[in-house]
């Protein structure tokens, strides 16, 4: 009796599993059933080290966000934001710089945004910045991982 109980659980378990799984065999279709958005959100993981975060900040004022600035006013760039991990992997990242862009193009190389980049920025800024990077972030933080972020719109089930 117990076999037959068992082999009977076993079968209304396989039954549930596979009644569960049919939807991931469900095949949808690229701009039928769901739309890639064509812009994109570069995405920088940053490690700082204890104590250290207002200093970054601080850093980050005169350098990442003075330039996104420019680009932004540039129209280079739609948005920025800076986030801080308030709790988490201690070994892992504690800070999340974003860049949104309208366009996947925006995120390639071109020499006209470039060059008009470069004239509202100043070598002055460039100079200062590198600067920042050697001697202040080298020092009290690390690239955990930048990635290239791209929504989906899935429209809900009709």
């Amino acid at each position: 009796m117990k076999t037959i109980l068992f082999r009977s659980g076993l079968a209304i378990a396989a039954s549930a599993v596979l009644a569960i799984a049919t939807p991931a065999a469900a095949q949808l279709t690229i701009y039928e059933d769901y739309t890639p958005s064509d812009g994109v959100i570069e995405m920088t993981l940053v490690k700082v080290d204890e104590g250290m975060m207002e200093t970054y900040f601080e850093g980050l004022r005169g350098t990442w966000v003075a330039a996104n600035e420019v680009a932004k006013e540039l129209g280079h760039i739609v948005d920025y934001g800076i986030y801080e991990v308030p709790y988490g992997d201690s070994d892992g990242f504690n800070l999340v710089l974003t860049i949104r862009m309208a366009n996947t193009s925006d995120i390639g190389p071109n020499k006209a945004r470039y060059d008009a980049f470069m004239k509202a920025w100043g070598d002055a800024n460039i100079e200062q910045s590198n600067k920042t990077v050697r001697e202040l972030y080298n020092k009290i933080r690390t690239i955990k991982g930048t990635y290239l972020l791209r929504s989906i719109d899935i429209p809900k089930a009709k």
